[in-house]
């Protein structure tokens, strides 16, 4: 591991941290404030909503629809700035689908 992957990430109230997790079946993704440690948003393929629009969960396209759907939340609270934490998971596929979905609805990082 290089120290790029080592060097934390840390997110603040004006700018929060966007984590992203992936398994095998789902991929996860939350907005977290690392100055109180609170979680101010949060989405996944387990949702009913992300479910109704794709077949399966481990897909690029539910992948997307994640990004958008956090994304619009997001816009919602008035955040338009975050930063992305995608942990030690290279940036390619499902990871970079959650993270374009989320640039198409108006979220800079």
């Amino acid at each position: 591991m290089g120290k790029r992957e080592k060097k934390k990430r840390k997110g603040t109230n004006l700018k929060p941290r966007l984590a992203i997790h992936r398994s095998n079946k789902h991929i996860y993704a939350q907005v977290v404030d690392d100055s109180c440690s609170k979680t101010i948003i949060s989405c996944s393929t387990l949702e009913i909503e992300v479910k109704n629009k794709c077949e399966k969960t481990s897909t690029k396209e539910a992948s997307k629809i994640v990004g958008e759907i956090i994304g619009t939340r997001l816009l919602a609270e008035n955040i338009k700035e975050i930063i992305f934490d995608r942990g030690t998971k290279p940036y390619h596929g499902r990871i970079k689908e959650l993270a374009e979905g989320a640039r198409l609805v108006g979220v800079n990082f």
